[in-house]
């Protein structure tokens, strides 16, 4: 235990001195804030510099940090809306940890090319800072407790740096005489401007510009250098500045209805889909009326209180919200010339799945939405209430994002591991299973992540130095259970036995928890193999065999798994059995029969793991048919664009992350799965069941991944973009009908039985009883199957 206490903190210490020095700031900047002697939360200040830049032929970026959020121009254009990221990489000083007692946290910092947005001579600088202040209930915020900003850019030979040749200045526009009340979940705060104390703010005049005149602006307050308290030492961020999609009109409010008076209704703006956004007003007024602006979510915490000024004005709010109606109440007489909305996000969503059946395609496409405005900060539970990182989210939510997001996306779940990781209670090895600023043990959310979200990301990355990173973390955990004299685990309640949603009274805790360690102790076996550390592979071989032998003897029950069959008949755990290789292949029809397709108690959290085991058991239209009888309600409403927290009459949220339907059509219907460490290697072994067209974008670490199959009565047809330094084992379905030829790219390479000729890049490499094997080069391909 001692050994591995040390390893853990030394593996810790490198990967943050690593991580440091390789991205390393010779920081000659200091924190700078308002001159005022303390820190208001909800305060806004603007800083200006003008800087005169004699050589633009080098390479000129910025690094940029904030407590707590930062808005930058350079020459009157914006080159970051909304920088900065709440939390913090890790702890100031070791654990231990307390629940609700936030510890000190390091802070990021963002890498931003400017080069772009300068011109020789005379450069403007202006950012607008947003100081929280305070760190909400749900753990997504450590605040310094105190303002700041930070800004170094290297041009050339020329440093610019925050100091006190800044101006700065309270925004006076922005109020903050705001109390939140309970439940107080957000750390965010809601807006409140008044546009007669503004600085010229949205028009050719406004204080970020050049040649504004700043002479009454203050000297702002240094507040040291890095890396001393109170922000202490920065690290450069995991995932880059958000994507700014720019503004845009309402679904419902196109140009050509502006402008028109307001009759003091409100006004329902309508977004194509749910989204991330902040709202903007174009709009004529006398001055001192009142305009309120929210989202159509009873939840929504984050709302806009605008006092409007005499003319024609423009603004938008900065706290962003989420929804599909934008709300505004504009008073009556008010000339409204425009109504908009920016929408940003972490990187994109590339990848895609389209069938002949529209109802999969649909829920596909609302799951994607989903994990997109559930991905920010951190990922999160929901956009609308909480914004909390929970780890059993993030799990289900790693189901899905190697299938939707980009590069950003992947980030964010490295971002996810590493940040709970470092927060975790170093005496103990408890990681929380709701951080960084919250320390709450969930053991079946704590062991989930460790297989479906460190795992999984390694598996599907290759980055091998957040696997070396969260391995010791992984390994320490996992001693805490302790094996009972049946050879079953013992239960581990945490500070939370918490399991799903689903009805308790049906929740086989004893079962679950043991296929969650389970599986949490063969990931580990995989991480130490890949790691080439072989020190506890004794301890994982004896716990993995002694769990696997007591699992069959003590809970299979002739025909499904339980700990208790006179009470418990549960989808949930013997889904994981089979998912997670507990439940022996010649079991898997009696448990799909007995309990996967009759008893449907399960929340979205373990939803979609039903969805996958059934597809393991080959049960593929079941598996489909489930989906559609418990997500119809869902998909069938049109107004809907994202899926919601709970299945049937408990509606929750109506975005919530932990929804992973979609993980089954794209890995068991499209069939597309990596089969070695960062898609190196991957398979296409599509079951179509009652599809007669599959359509699926994966945008993998290697590249994307385009594939296309159809079929008829004597044909099928397949297209594939395989991208560079892969191979792909591509599956030719049997199910159909005799198959007698294949042809690649025109050249028939298979005809009945034999392989054909030689096609440079393709080979037969045998058939099982569903599938013509063929290894597949990278390149473009075009497949006939007659």
């Amino acid at each position: 235990m001692r050994f591995t206490l040390i390893l853990g903190r030394l593996f810790t210490f490198l990967f943050l001195l690593i991580g440091f020095k390789s991205f390393a700031v010779d920081w000659q900047a200091q924190w700078i804030w308002s001159n005022k002697g303390g820190s208001v939360p909800n305060s806004w200040v603007a800083f200006r510099k003008d800087v005169t830049i004699d050589n633009l032929d080098q390479q000129a970026k910025a690094y940029i940090s904030a407590d707590t959020k930062y808005w930058l121009w350079i020459n009157g254009e914006m080159v970051v809306f909304e920088g900065g990221f709440t939390g913090g990489p890790s702890p100031v000083r070791p654990s231990p940890r307390i629940d609700n007692y936030v510890i000190a946290s390091n802070k990021y910092y963002d890498t931003i090319d400017i080069s772009q947005y300068l011109k020789q001579g005379k450069n403007t600088i202006a950012a607008l800072t947003w100081y929280w202040g305070d760190n909400g209930t749900k753990g997504t915020h450590i605040s310094a407790m105190t303002g700041g900003f930070i800004f170094q850019a290297e041009v050339g030979e020329q440093v610019i740096v925050s100091d006190k040749s800044w101006k700065a200045i309270d925004h006076k526009a922005y109020k903050n005489d705001f109390v939140k009340t309970d439940p107080i979940r957000l750390a965010a705060w809601r807006v409140k401007y008044d546009a007669r104390d503004d600085m010229g703010d949205w028009t050719a005049k406004a204080w970020y510009l050049p040649n504004y005149d700043d002479s009454t602006w203050k000297t702002p307050r240094t507040k040291r250098f890095p890396p001393r308290a109170p922000f202490f030492k920065l690290f450069p961020s995991e995932i880059p500045p958000f994507t700014n999609y720019g503004l845009a009109n309402c679904t419902n409010f196109p140009e050509h209805k502006f402008p028109f008076v307001a009759d003091g209704s409100k006004i329902e703006c309508k977004l194509d889909f749910n989204k991330n956004f902040t709202p903007y007003f174009d709009i004529e007024a006398k001055g001192g009326e009142q305009i309120h602006i929210t989202s159509n979510f009873k939840r929504n915490k984050i709302e806009t209180f605008y006092t409007a000024k005499p003319g024609r004005q423009q603004f938008e709010s900065y706290s962003w919200l989420n929804g599909r109606i934008i709300q505004f109440t504009i008073p009556k007489g008010v000339k409204v010339h425009g109504l908009k909305y920016r929408w940003t996000g972490v990187g994109k969503t590339p990848g895609h799945f389209e069938a002949d059946d529209a109802w999969y395609t649909r829920i596909w496409q609302m799951a994607e939405n989903t994990l997109y405005i559930c991905a920010r900060d951190n990922f999160m539970d929901t956009p609308d209430r909480e914004r909390g990182l929970w780890i059993g989210d993030v799990a289900d939510q790693a189901s899905y994002l190697f299938y939707s997001m980009d590069k950003p996306g992947r980030d964010l779940l490295k971002k996810a591991i590493t940040v709970t990781l470092a927060f975790s209670d170093s005496e103990t090895g408890i990681f929380a299973g709701l951080g960084p600023g919250r320390f709450r043990e969930l053991p079946a959310q704590s062991l989930q992540f460790i297989e479906q979200g460190i795992w999984h990301y390694y598996y599907n990355t290759g980055d091998k130095d957040t696997l070396a990173f969260a391995y010791p973390y992984v390994h320490k955990y996992l001693t805490l259970w302790d094996l009972k004299d049946n050879g079953l685990a013992t239960f581990r309640a945490g500070a939370w036995k918490w399991t799903d949603w689903g009805p308790q009274d049906t929740i086989d805790y004893d079962a679950i928890q043991n296929a969650l360690y389970y599986s949490a102790l063969v990931s580990a076996r995989k991480m130490a193999k890949a790691l080439g550390d072989d020190t506890h592979i004794g301890f994982y071989d004896r716990r993995i065999n002694s769990i696997k032998k007591a699992y069959q003897i003590y809970y299979w029950q002739d025909g499904f798994f339980s700990s208790n069959p006179a009470k418990f008949k549960d989808d949930r755990a013997n889904a994981i059995a089979i998912l997670f290789g507990l439940a022996e292949p010649r079991q898997y029809q009696s448990i799909v029969d007995n309990v996967l397709n009759p008893n449907h108690y399960a929340s979205p959290h373990f939803e979609w793991m039903v969805y996958n085991a059934m597809a393991m058991a080959g049960r593929y239209q079941d598996a489909l048919a489930r989906m559609k009888t418990r997500y119809s309600a869902q998909v069938n409403n049109k107004e809907l664009s994202t899926l919601a927290e709970y299945l049937g009459e408990k509606k929750g949220t109506e975005n919530h992350a932990w929804n992973a339907p979609s993980t089954v059509l794209s890995q068991y219907i499209a069939g597309i799965a990596p089969t070695s460490v960062a898609w190196q290697t991957y398979h296409i072994k599509p079951n179509m069941a009652h599809m007669q067209r599959v359509q699926q974008k994966v945008p993998s670490v290697k590249g994307d991944i385009d594939f296309v199959i159809s079929r008829d009565t004597s044909s099928i047809k397949i297209d594939l973009t395989s991208p560079t330094a892969t191979t792909a084992t591509l599956g030719i379905p049997k199910a159909y009908f005799k198959l007698n030829s294949v042809a690649f790219n025109g050249k028939t390479v298979w005809h009945k039985g034999s392989a054909q000729g030689k096609l440079a890049g393709i080979e037969f490499v045998g058939e099982d009883e569903k599938y013509l094997n063929f290894s597949v080069a990278a390149g473009t391909w075009s497949v006939s199957a007659k």
